[in-house]
């Protein structure tokens, strides 16, 4: 009779589910078979009675024909399953900032590898190589773990990067033996950023462009899925941008609350660039969202690793500084008729745990090195992704990435309309 109080019963009970978690909303971590790996859905009515019918039976009082009462087991009434969810900071639920597939890292160059819940990191731990990193690298492994790196990459049509043809292979591909450019270095940024954001409080993301008319099959998200590769053995979650700008805030927000350790905005060509949801995930945290199919804002940790990609891309003003950009260009008009040898991400996926190791090499080797470190630009609201991405690679001979900020900026068609 006294349906409020049957909901704070619920919730006790609920609190007890494995799976159950707290992003602001109640949400349930479930395998999706597509992405081959949990998802966190946000619970609506019918997944609060399911979850109520797997840990107890509902029933009620019902008057029997000789005036007596009786027990009469019930399904769970809709409104019971209202007010459990109304009862916000009141579910005793545990909280979830994110899924991670990358081991977990501490500022004092330990890494763990987790698997469940952890709640020191109010991460969901799976499917993380136990990996053996050295205590104390040297600056020679970490030389040498970043040539490994590069060499998986060089096939990648850096717009910057000077190229060689190797024989036995079709296209011209990085030179190695040189430093790298800075579109190599910021995808090699771009690496540890995806290796490390688990564990960062704030991180920017990554752009991957092209040309306007001959950037289709440069390559750009074959890169950003062999970072996720790398970092977490699963492709990132691919959205596309949707009929307007409305829409894709949306389809954002709902991407984010999935708590994917990856997302990526796909093809948004001849676009520039400007959402209110994506710059917030990526300084501010808590972020705020709305709930797909409600009017309810929730707060969100996002500890995705975000990127986006398109042929003739830009970035506006205020989005700019919270990525760092890529450029890609095969110099050919019809890129995608190059042939490779090989298939490029299967051998990541096959290697994912030597080239994992390469990339905590060089993140531990450049946290010992602390203060020593050369510090490049300075990047407002990602001190220590500067830290622990961008600086270790500065000071192994690798370029800025944060200097193409400056030039992303100008290329903004907003700030253009203002000069």
């Amino acid at each position: 009779a006294d349906l409020p109080d049957t909901a704070a019963d619920l919730a006790g009970l609920l609190a007890l589910r494995p799976m159950l978690f707290d992003r602001g909303v109640p949400v349930r971590l479930a395998m999706d078979t597509q992405r081959n790996g949990l998802v966190a859905s946000p619970l609506d009515l019918a997944g609060v009675v399911n979850e109520c019918h797997a840990v107890a039976r509902p029933w009620t009082y019902a008057r029997a024909r000789d005036g007596g009462l009786v027990r009469q087991d019930v399904t769970l009434q809709d409104r019971v399953a209202r007010l459990y969810l109304d009862r916000r900071g009141q579910w005793q639920l545990r909280p979830l900032d994110g899924i991670a597939s990358a081991p977990l890292l501490a500022a004092d160059g330990s890494a763990r590898a987790v698997e469940g819940y952890d709640a020191g990191a109010r991460m969901w731990c799976e499917r993380i190589p136990d990996v053996t990193v050295p205590d104390n690298p040297t600056e020679e492994e970490a030389r040498a773990a970043l040539a490994r790196l590069r060499l998986r990459l060089r096939t990648f049509a850096f717009a910057d990067a000077r190229k060689v043809m190797l024989p036995g292979c079709p296209v011209p591909v990085v030179d190695v033996t040189q430093p790298p450019g800075v579109d190599e270095s910021a995808a090699l940024a771009a690496l540890l950023t995806a290796v490390c954001r688990p564990s960062l409080y704030l991180a920017p993301g990554l752009a991957v462009t092209a040309p306007s008319y001959s950037g289709a099959g440069s390559g750009k998200g074959l890169l950003v899925r062999v970072l996720c590769a790398v970092a977490y053995g699963v492709p990132p979650v691919t959205i596309t941008a949707g009929a307007d700008a409305e829409e894709l805030e949306k389809r954002i927000a709902s991407a984010l609350m999935e708590a994917a350790p990856a997302i990526m905005l796909d093809n948004l060509n001849a676009t520039a660039l400007r959402s209110a949801t994506l710059e917030s995930a990526l300084t501010e945290r808590p972020s705020y969202a709305r709930v797909m199919g409600g009017n309810r804002i929730v707060a969100l940790n996002a500890t995705a690793f975000l990127s986006v990609t398109g042929n003739g891309l830009t970035l506006s003003s205020d989005t700019a500084r919270r990525f760092v950009t890529v450029e890609l260009d095969a110099g050919l008009e019809e890129p995608e008729t190059r042939a490779f040898a090989g298939d490029l991400l299967a051998e990541v996926m096959a290697d994912r745990a030597e080239l994992l190791r390469d990339a905590l090499i060089v993140w531990r080797w450049g946290l010992q090195k602390g203060d020593a470190l050369p510090r490049g630009l300075a990047l407002g609201s990602f001190g220590r992704w500067c830290r622990w991405c961008r600086d270790p690679l500065l000071a192994l001979g690798c370029r800025d990435p944060v200097q193409r900020i400056t030039d992303t900026k100008v290329n903004d068609p907003r700030r253009r309309a203002v000069a």
